[in-house]
């Protein structure tokens, strides 16, 4: 077996131990200190994010696929987190830019209180509420959560998010004219002079030097590219990486066919939404591209920028390890089923979605309908209920409706059966009140609980819900018309119309079903994608 195939079966073996609720496991806790060098010496991309490599002779910090000469094994140290690394005193390289990595897909795996928390950090919480706030998300003391995360990644969530504003700090000061002093708080730092401080620890420069050297740098004084101080929700342009390979084009075809006029489009290889952030309404351009997404956001508020990247992240499932999945998939649970499916489109991606909340009051509008119908319903709905843009952007005129506001809709004016009115309103009450929470640091199981205990939601809308609001990669659904119509197709379960049929074609579905653990969400997007093939 050579080496990165023994990397893959850490990984994924390791994997289905964490989605079976042991103990403190993960894919990277497996990889010990040789197999990390490893990789360092194949300069394996799919390890950037899920460990960094400090050169003690340099004092820098690397992912794994640096192109730089492999150093002495004798001086190499290894962290989980590039937070820690730093902590250590070691400064990212210039060359491989560890920080702007792809992020670890330990973290969407993971259901532990570690796992909810980084999804948390990664989102802007400690920015926004502090680590008081992090903890009450999740549930514990604030001196546990320092503790276990510390533990796990060798930096506390303060370190973490410090490492992510110096991120966000340099991709502004790089990419915008923006004045230094507003980048300062708009990446959430305290004080100019703190920011002045992390830089210069970070990335061993200066800001006005990081300027200079980034692609759009400019000499201090001189006028900006526009002219002037920068117009009101100027573009920032972004590039998000990922691990190849990546389904782009289904994975538009997707989105495209689900999206609600007014909030999305997907117009010339691109998509576009509406969105509400922590500070403000936004819009976020996404396009899959030859290793990276181009990325670019309206932002009214730039301090949602952290929170729109890593939404935008989310949304496109572009933290996976499409290796271990696809692996996995088509050898570990091979069967005449998926594994062709697996072996044949490798870039399979899970969407998740930018707002929880709105993804599930979207699940209801798609309750025994078609996909083309529940986006009808949408658009009804935000026309009537959704909240107008200050500055809207051609067909892009709303963001989504808050479940406050359809909480308070009266059921019998909006346009669906009285039940499903129901539903929804129930559902946005539940929403508002804090009763379900659907952020990235949400509990999967007690929302699937407290979601299923509400009227009108059953299995399919709460496994939806939980599969692309939550991004659990292991969600199911075995009664949805589309698997199964895929399943028979392809000769794996009964056909039939009638419910009896029906059920007996669910019941099969389940227990094929369970030999696609940890990754069943990829699954249901795999026989999905099949399906739409075939009717085309």
């Amino acid at each position: 077996m050579s080496d990165s195939r023994q990397f893959w079966s850490v990984r994924a073996g390791i994997v289905e131990g964490v989605s079976q609720n042991s103990t403190i496991t993960s894919g990277v806790a497996a990889l010990d200190d040789e197999r990390r060098y490893q990789a360092a010496v194949s300069k394996d991309p799919r390890f950037d994010g899920v460990f960094f490599i400090a050169v003690t002779s340099t004092g820098i910090y690397c992912r794994p696929s640096c192109p730089a000469i492999t150093p002495k094994r004798a001086n190499m140290r290894f962290y989980r987190s590039a937070a820690a690394a730093q902590e250590a005193g070691f400064r990212a390289c210039k060359r491989c830019r560890p920080d702007a990595s792809p992020g670890s897909p330990e973290w969407n795996i993971r259901a532990d209180m570690v796992g909810r928390a980084m999804r948390l950090i990664a989102d802007g919480v400690v920015d926004r509420d502090g680590v008081e706030g992090l903890a009450r998300r999740l549930g514990y003391e604030q001196r546990q959560v320092r503790r276990l995360v510390t533990a796990e990644l060798g930096a506390g969530p303060l370190a973490i998010a410090r490492a992510q504003r110096a991120q966000t700090a340099r991709i502004l000061t790089e990419t915008t004219a923006l004045p230094l002093s507003e980048i300062a708080f708009a990446a959430g730092f305290a004080s100019i002079r703190q920011f002045n401080a992390t830089i210069r620890e970070v990335f061993a420069v200066t800001p006005t030097d990081l300027r200079r050297a980034g692609p759009g740098g400019r000499p201090p004084g001189s006028p900006r590219a526009w002219g002037g101080d920068p117009p009101p929700q100027a573009p920032l342009g972004l590039r998000l990486a990922y691990r190849a390979p990546i389904d782009g084009e289904r994975m538009l075809g997707y989105l495209g066919a689900r999206a609600i006029p007014g909030v999305e489009e997907v117009r010339e290889g691109r998509y576009r939404r509406t969105t509400m952030l922590p500070n403000g309404p936004g819009i976020l351009s996404l396009a899959p591209a030859s290793g990276y997404v181009d990325c670019e956001l309206q932002l009214e508020d730039l301090r949602d920028l952290t929170a729109a990247v890593q939404r935008c992240r989310r949304l496109l499932d572009l933290d996976a390890d499409p290796e271990a999945v696809t692996g996995f998939l088509s050898v570990s649970g091979s069967d005449p089923v998926l594994g062709p499916l697996a072996l044949a489109n490798p870039g399979r991606r899970s969407p998740g979605h930018v707002d929880g909340s709105e993804l599930a009051l979207r699940a209801v509008l798609g309750q025994q309908v078609s996909v083309a119908a529940a986006r009808r319903l949408g658009a009804r709905l935000v026309a009537a209920y959704g909240k107008p843009l200050s500055r809207p952007d051609g067909p892009l005129t709303h963001v989504f409706p808050e479940a406050g506001t359809l909480a308070a809709a009266d059921p019998a004016a909006l346009p669906m059966p009285r039940s499903r009115a129901l539903a929804l309103t129930g559902l946005a009450s539940a929403l508002a009140s804090g009763e379900l929470v659907l952020d990235p640091g949400a509990e999967r199981d007690r929302a699937e609980a407290v979601l299923l205990a509400l009227p009108g939601i059953g299995p399919w809308t709460a496994s939806y819900i939980r599969m692309r609001a939550l991004s659990d990669p292991d969600a199911f659904l075995p009664s949805d018309v589309g698997v199964l119509d895929a399943l028979a197709r392809l000769g794996a379960v009964p056909p039939g119309t009638g419910p009896a049929a029906r059920g007996r074609a669910a019941r099969a579905a389940a227990a094929l079903a369970e030999n696609w653990r940890p990754w069943r969400s990829y699954a249901v997007h795999h026989l999905w994608a099949y399906l739409e093939e075939k009717d085309r």
